[in-house]
Order: structure tokens, then sequence, then C-alpha cells
């Protein structure tokens, strides 16, 4: 069952109302999703992405991870080739009903940003007892 998709959003909404929309191409980081009987957790791979600078939030059902990169070179260094041209990562994940955004825990370690979404009490498996008579 899959309790999640992946949006491939590239633009950014714009930041307050009024502001004029700004066009932001983003890396998009790869995303391993593991489903148990009591959620999914998301691996995210988010190199070079210092906590500060990370944004992870639930709006509705939309759960968007946004990042800046902070690769600092040592003073007087230009690279004459970059593989990552871009300064920022963003996802965006529709969540499930069965889902529950009200739980969700995260931790950055190593450039892995691993995301725990439990699922919902309605949608946790019980057991049924049953009686003999």
């Amino acid at each position: 069952m899959n309790d999640m998709t992946a949006s491939t959003q590239t633009t950014a909404a714009p930041r307050e109302e009024g502001a004029a929309t700004r066009q932001d191409v983003a890396l998009l980081p790869p995303v391993d999703v593991v489903e148990d009987s009591t959620g999914i957790t998301l691996y995210a791979d988010l190199p070079g992405v210092p906590r500060d600078k990370l944004d992870l939030r639930v709006e509705g059902d939309q759960l968007n991870i946004e990042a800046e990169l902070a690769l600092p070179l040592p003073q007087g260094m230009t690279p004459s080739h970059a593989e990552v041209s871009r300064a920022s990562y963003r996802r965006a994940f529709t969540l499930s009903k069965e889902l529950d955004p009200e739980k969700v825990s995260a931790e950055l370690s190593q450039g892995v940003l691993r995301v725990r979404i439990p699922k919902a009490e309605h949608a946790q498996p019980r057991k049924i007892s049953v009686q003999v008579n």
C-alpha cells in the first residue's frame, strides 16, 4: 500500500501574501520510503545541509522538505568545475489519511534526514479477541 505520493515541485510559492512569485529551481533529493505496520519512515539524502538550514513542515496533508546547502570553500579558492550548481533542496509529499501528521518526528545525521510518520490510531493494526460460546 502506498501511503504517500511524491510531488516533483520545482517552484516555490510566494513567501508571504502579496509577494511576487519567484522561480526557485531546487535539487530534488533522493528519498527512500519504508512502510511497516505502525507507520512510514522517509530517508532523504541532504548532503551539505546543516540543521539550521533545514525546514521541515506539515501543512494540511502536505509534508514539505526545504533545505539550503552550506558548502563553504576555503578563502581564495574558486571551483573550476562544480557537479552541484543549485544551492537548495525541495521535496513535497502528500500524506494519506491513514497517517498522523500531528506525531511526525525527524532527525538529521551525516547528511541523511530521517522522518517518522506514524499511522493514525484508526489505521493501526489491532488484534480482535474471539470469544467461544
